[in-house]
C-alpha cells in the first residue's frame, strides 16, 4: 500500500514547485496565516494549501502566473476591511494580490482573523 502524503508535506511540495517569486510570496502568506491562527491545522485540498480550524475550512491560498489568492474571503469580510482591501482585485470568495508587489502581511493576518471570527460565528 502506498504511503499517503501528509498535508504539511503536500504544502511544502506545492510551494517548492513554484517559481521563485511565487515561492517567496507564499512562504510569507503561510507564515502570516500561521501567526494569526496558531491553532489552525495545515491542510491540502483542491490541489492547493490551506488551513483548517476545528476541522472546518479556514483559509486557502494559491499562486498563479501574476498573482496569488486567498479563499474564502467573502463579501462580509471585504466590506469590513474595505479600506485595507482597496486596490486589490476581489471576486466571489477571493482576493488577489499581485506577485510584483510586497506581501501585505498585516492584511493577510487581518483577513485570517476575520475568517476565524466567521468560522466561530457559524459554529454557534
Amino acid at each position: 500500500m502506498a504511503k499517503q502524503s501528509t498535508p504539511k508535506s503536500q504544502v511544502a511540495s506545492y510551494i517548492a514547485a513554484l517559481p521563485p517569486d511565487a515561492r517567496k510570496a507564499l512562504k510569507q502568506v503561510r507564515s502570516a496565516i500561521r501567526a494569526a491562527a496558531p491553532k489552525a491545522e495545515e491542510a491540502f485540498s483542491y490541489r492547493i494549501p490551506g488551513f483548517r480550524m476545528a476541522g472546518k475550512p479556514l483559509v486557502w491560498y494559491a499562486a498563479f502566473k501574476n498573482h496569488y489568492s486567498m479563499y474564502p474571503i467573502g463579501a462580509a469580510i471585504t466590506r469590513s476591511l474595505a479600506k485595507e482591501v482597496e486596490g486589490y482585485e476581489t471576486s466571489t470568495g477571493t482576493i488577489r494580490f499581485p506577485l510584483a508587489e510586497r506581501v501585505p502581511v498585516s492584511l493577510v493576518k487581518k483577513l485570517t482573523k476575520a475568517r476565524i471570527a466567521e468560522v466561530r460565528q457559524r459554529g454557534k
